[in-house]
């Protein structure tokens, strides 16, 4: 059972920052994956877009894929399992 937590914003803070509800979402998913505290997949969750839609919102805003020397191996392990490499 996943729990809902709410979270209040003053509605003057949305509009000094002139955004709505949703966009606040989406501020906060970018800023938690840009700081490796969210998967991309839980940062999209977040977000409440499709994962290309939320993968080309990233790079927009220039925040790199979280991809490491260790994921690189897993997919050639793979591709090499599944005959492709």
């Amino acid at each position: 059972m996943n729990a809902v937590i709410e979270l209040e914003v003053p509605q003057e803070i949305l509009e000094s920052a002139r955004i709505t509800p949703a966009e606040a979402l989406v501020e906060l998913a970018v800023a938690l994956y840009a700081e490796g505290k969210l998967s991309l997949g839980k940062a999209r969750e977040l977000a409440r877009m499709p994962f290309w839609r939320f993968r080309q919102l990233l790079a927009a805003r220039e925040v790199a894929p979280h991809y490491d020397v260790a994921d690189v191996e897993d997919d050639r392990t793979a591709l090499r399992e599944l005959g492709l490499a």
